[in-house]
């Protein structure tokens, strides 16, 4: 299996223009990437300009960042073209990776603006390298720049940062230092939800070291997803039990949800939802379910306390504050 480091550079409409058509937020205007085997050797480059056919001036944050001015883009190709040329250099045996989370969905929303065949017909497991970095040489929570890792890994720094290829050439060398020296932590797979399971059967259930997480599939609100026995119920991802609620799920935002259960041969664990908004203005459920000490526990219960009194006090019309629905 090959893995495909790749970087995009996109622009948008400057403060007080048009947002542009719906959709399309983000127009990508470079395309850069990097082709590594299974031992971390470099493969393949890719690196191409796209011409811009939605935003016609250039961003001015944008602009002073990437160094980069319209007329070059002029001497890029369309999109579609690009995407089509960057997608057949991937090959099929692929496994994208990319530092953070954005790259990937905002290739897949410009595919689809375009009326491109999508990347896949439900969640693309990819490597995020920005959360692998943390995992295998620092905290694991931390999200740190791309020039942070160079540095932290004492890196030469060849070529300048903030351009499409040259971010995925630093992003490769971190991969490939992890895959030297971290190699489990590949494990730590990311799942991009542009498009969320289809059905039921598709849904994704995965088990970490220390936390399991469940991505359904699309709702057409809050209410109907929690209505879900899987989304609602709280089990021990450990012996597959299902477990009563200690406390039921409570928000502070009405995004998040929390929920503590108690299972009699591991423990406490917590439920966390988070309620995310699809491409087809629907909802689906991010779960993750994690052991927790009963000091964590206590601290979740004064917490769920706080959502409630707030929610008493402000008359029960705060949506942040209140109980999930069909709880």
């Amino acid at each position: 299996m090959d893995y495909i480091v790749f970087d995009l550079e996109w622009n948008q409409g400057g403060a007080g223009e048009e947002e542009g058509p719906a959709g399309l937020p983000f127009e990508i205007i470079e395309i850069g990437a990097v082709k590594l085997n299974d031992q971390g050797t470099r493969t393949g480059e890719f690196s191409q300009l796209v011409k811009p056919a939605v935003y016609r001036q250039m961003n001015q944050v944008t602009g002073r960042l990437l160094h980069l001015q319209m007329q070059e883009l002029e001497n890029g190709i369309p999109f579609v073209q690009a995407a089509g040329q960057f997608l057949e250099w991937c090959g099929e045996e692929r496994r994208f990776c990319t530092w953070g989370s954005a790259d990937l969905t905002e290739l897949q929303r410009n595919m689809k603006y375009y009326g491109m065949e999508p990347l896949a017909g439900g969640p693309i497991v990819y490597l995020d390298v920005q959360k692998l970095f943390s995992i295998a040489f620092e905290d694991g929570k931390s999200r740190k720049a791309l020039e942070h890792a160079v540095d932290f890994l004492q890196m030469d720094k060849d070529i300048p940062f903030h351009r499409a290829f040259s971010d995925a050439h630093y992003t490769a060398k971190v991969l490939a230092c992890v895959m030297r020296e971290k190699p489990q932590t590949l494990e730590k797979v990311s799942f991009d939800v542009f498009h969320p399971p289809i059905d039921r059967k598709s849904e994704i259930k995965i088990r970490f070291d220390t936390y399991e997480k469940y991505i359904s599939r699309e709702f057409s609100g809050k209410t109907q997803a929690f209505a879900d026995r899987e989304v609602a119920a709280s089990k021990c991802y450990l012996c597959c039990r299902n477990l009563r609620k200690k406390i039921r799920w409570f928000s502070h935002n009405g995004k998040n949800y929390y929920c503590l259960a108690y299972c009699e041969k591991h423990g406490y664990l917590k439920g966390k939802i988070r309620v995310r908004k699809s491409a087809e203005d629907k909802v689906y459920i991010v779960k993750t379910t994690k052991l927790i000490s009963p000091e964590e526990a206590a601290m979740l219960k004064k917490r769920s306390e706080h959502a409630r009194k707030e929610f008493r006090f402000g008359g029960g019309k705060d949506e942040r504050h209140k109980e999930a629905p069909g709880n």
